[in-house]
């Protein structure tokens, strides 16, 4: 017998609901009765032990009622007696092939005594047809271990895709999806590494799994040997700045900050086009109190890039700074309809709103900071790996409002 791979209580109850109640209504004697009721009894207060000894002995009673062998079968699931469940299921079917569940729960167990090319279709149609959520899932996740057992890597993704749709805040869905994603990504670049060992791209790949293990030091010598393959290679520079970033946001190291100025300097030698290059130096132009030539380099990010948002953010920032909070209100205003999610924007877009005299519109987009902020928690901001840009932070006066 294997290991159970997916744990759940809620699949057997479902079952019991709908099959116990057909044999209670058959009424056949007071010793089928006490059973059936002591078994009901014994399943709705989650002693399984119990109940199959119950049902056990109403099947020797009366061994033509599928219900009592259907129902026995999702008891021996829940006790992880696979082998037992599918023999039962079996009897059942062939007594009332028409009893509801019983191929998703014959597909489950049958998955769990590693049958998975009869486990298949079974899983596959109760995962895709049935109305039935917690079948569903149950059925969803246990594909997510057949199709990989199977070689069918890419059906897994999908299955794994439509899983995170179905139920995107349910923890166990999202450790098994993320399992998933993370196979997979693991197989493809091992296929990248053993049919291009030393090509830029794994040199890249490499570069990216080292900065988000915060191994900066090997993020950045990656990045580098991009650079001695293909020098003028658009993007490099950039992301070893971000790492440079990274590194003095974790170990202040002293110097990342000029190193990374430099490197996205660097990057708009080889791409001027490069709006995150230029958002990057407007950041630290602006952390450093130089708020003049921050408004420009982020002005100049806003022309290229009207929708840039955090450019916005940070452009109204800088009028904010620079006592223009009329002109801060247009980027900051478009910034929150941008995404209005946006904290940092709503606070900003205030703020300019009271310094014009504009208090009525200043008191609503203050109401549309708290609400914002109370909902996402009391931290600030803060940079993460999956961050593409530095996003703007609050100013220190916030937490007073």
């Amino acid at each position: 017998m294997m290991n159970t791979w997916i744990k759940s209580s809620h699949l057997p109850a479902l079952l019991f609901l709908s099959l116990v109640p057909v044999f209670a209504q058959a009424g056949h004697g007071e010793q089928i009765a006490q059973y059936t009721q002591d078994g009901q009894q014994a399943l709705a207060q989650g002693r399984f032990a119990t109940a199959q000894a119950d049902f056990e002995k109403l099947a020797q009673l009366e061994p033509g009622v599928a219900e009592v062998h259907a129902t026995l079968a999702a008891i021996c699931y829940q006790q992880r007696e696979y082998d037992e469940a599918i023999r039962e299921i079996h009897i059942a079917q062939k007594l009332k092939p028409s009893l509801p569940k019983l191929d998703s729960l014959l597909a489950l167990s049958l998955a769990e005594t590693g049958q998975y090319s009869l486990a298949l279709p079974g899983l596959e149609k109760g995962f895709k047809q049935t109305a039935d959520t917690e079948v569903r899932r149950m059925c969803g996740l246990q594909l997510l271990r057949v199709f990989p057992a199977l070689q069918r890597d890419s059906d897994a993704v999908e299955t794994a895709l439509a899983l995170n749709r179905y139920y995107p805040d349910d923890p166990e869905v999202l450790y098994h999806t993320g399992r998933v994603y993370g196979n997979q990504a693991y197989v493809v670049m091992m296929r990248l590494h053993d049919k291009s060992p030393n090509s830029i791209w794994m040199l890249q790949a490499q570069g990216e799994a080292n900065e988000s293990e915060k191994n900066f030091d090997a993020a950045i010598t990656a990045f580098q040997h991009v650079l001695v393959i293909e020098p003028h290679r658009p993007g490099i520079h950039y992301r070893i700045g971000r790492v440079y970033l990274a590194r003095f946001n974790d170990q202040r190291q002293p110097g990342d900050r000029v190193a990374a100025s430099k490197e996205f300097a660097a990057e708009l030698e080889i791409d001027p086009e490069n709006g995150n290059a230029r958002y990057e130096l407007g950041v630290l132009a602006s952390e450093d109190g130089k708020f003049e030539e921050a408004r420009q380099l982020f002005e100049e990010v806003v022309n290229q890039y009207p929708e840039f948002e955090e450019a916005l953010v940070a452009l109204g920032g800088c009028d904010i700074e620079l006592s223009k909070p009329s002109d801060a209100l247009a980027p900051l205003d478009r910034a929150t309809k941008l995404r209005p999610g946006d904290e940092v924007a709503w606070y900003r877009l205030a703020h300019a709103e009271r310094s014009t005299g504009d208090n009525n519109a200043a008191a609503r987009s203050m109401e549309e900071f708290r609400k914002i902020h109370a909902a996402a928690g009391a931290e600030f901001r803060k940079p993460r790996a999956a961050d593409e840009v530095t996003p703007q932070k609050l100013d220190a006066d916030a937490t007073s409002q």
